[in-house]
This record gives structure tokens, C-alpha cells and sequence, in this order.
């Protein structure tokens, strides 16, 4: 597999704007973004891998048919 060469610039834009949305309301949202920029990223980078992990995010709600809970239960080891 490789990586795509070029991108959907609608549904990117969407996603990104949505991140940049979720950085003014949302506290795991500033966290997130504050751990990646320091690591080192740049502003954009960061939002971006914030876009991508709300995107996961929403894949895993789709593919587990779940609703999104704000503080996702761990499971249990036994």
C-alpha cells in the first residue's frame, strides 16, 4: 500500500475546519494539540493530526455501530 498523491481538498478542508472548530470548545481536543506541538510539530501538523484522529475516531463509531461517549469506557482485564 501507498499513500494517496492526492486528496478529496473538499472533505480535507471539512476536516480540517472541524479540527479547528474542536480546538476552541473542546479540552482533549487543546490537549491533544498541545502535546503534539511540543513535540515538535508545526501548527498546521498538529491540527492535522488532530483531524486524523477525529476521523478515526468516527471510523471505529461507524464500524462498532457505537454512539460517542466523551470518556470511552477501557476494557477490563481479568
Amino acid at each position: 500500500m501507498r499513500r494517496p498523491r492526492r486528496y478529496h481538498r473538499g472533505l480535507l478542508r471539512a476536516c480540517y475546519l472541524a479540527a479547528m472548530a474542536s480546538l476552541r470548545s473542546c479540552p482533549a481536543s487543546q490537549r491533544y494539540d498541545q502535546r503534539k506541538r511540543s513535540e515538535g510539530k508545526t501548527h498546521v501538523q498538529a491540527v492535522l493530526a488532530l483531524a486524523r484522529r477525529r476521523l478515526n475516531v468516527l471510523w471505529a463509531m461507524i464500524r462498532d455501530h457505537a454512539p460517542y461517549e466523551l470518556h470511552p469506557q477501557l476494557p477490563t482485564t481479568a
